[in-house]
């Protein structure tokens, strides 16, 4: 059950606070993955994407929320929070967001290749665990898709540019 603050902002609102974090991965040339959570209709924590930044395989924008929701609450537990993501969560991710104990995940575009809430697999709502997580799919899906899929043109667009350079200095 959502608080009621949430409930007046509704999922849209949120979302777009996880746009603004997966903004501050693609300005570190990051693939642009942001992440709030979201208590009692108040953001508790935000991350993003920082995983070549940080040089670290773990640093994934849910990641990086979930460790700073569970200091802002004082528990590892994090039963009664909303987690809105701009992609569908990966297989670490999703075990975490399981072993969080997150009640619901909100999120913005599916991940056919490596998502793992529904793509793959759907590791957040498996009977056999003893947590599932309510999810909703397709929050501002266009958007999320739509800045994925601009990231990845540039992205190409600069190692073409790169491979280029390479060739006239040979």
């Amino acid at each position: 059950m959502r608080a009621t603050g949430e409930k007046e902002r509704g999922h849209e609102y949120y979302m777009k606070e996880a746009i603004r974090q997966a903004k501050k991965a693609e300005a570190l040339m990051e693939v642009p993955i942001g992440c709030v959570i979201v208590y009692e209709g108040r953001i508790i924590a935000r991350g993003y994407n920082r995983r070549n930044t940080d040089k670290n395989t773990i640093s994934h924008a849910e990641m990086n929320a979930i460790k700073k929701a569970s200091r802002k609450l004082g528990d590892w537990r994090l039963e009664g929070c909303t987690m809105y993501i701009t992609l569908e969560p990966c297989q670490m991710c999703a075990g975490a967001i399981v072993q969080a104990r997150i009640s619901e995940v909100v999120i913005g575009s599916m991940n056919p290749k490596a998502g793992c809430a529904g793509s793959i697999l759907n590791l957040l709502e498996m009977p056999q665990f003893n947590h599932q997580v309510q999810v909703t799919r397709g929050v501002m899906e266009q958007e999320c898709s739509e800045m994925l899929s601009e990231f990845f043109r540039k992205l190409r667009k600069i190692k073409k540019e790169e491979k280029l350079r390479e060739k006239e200095l040979t």
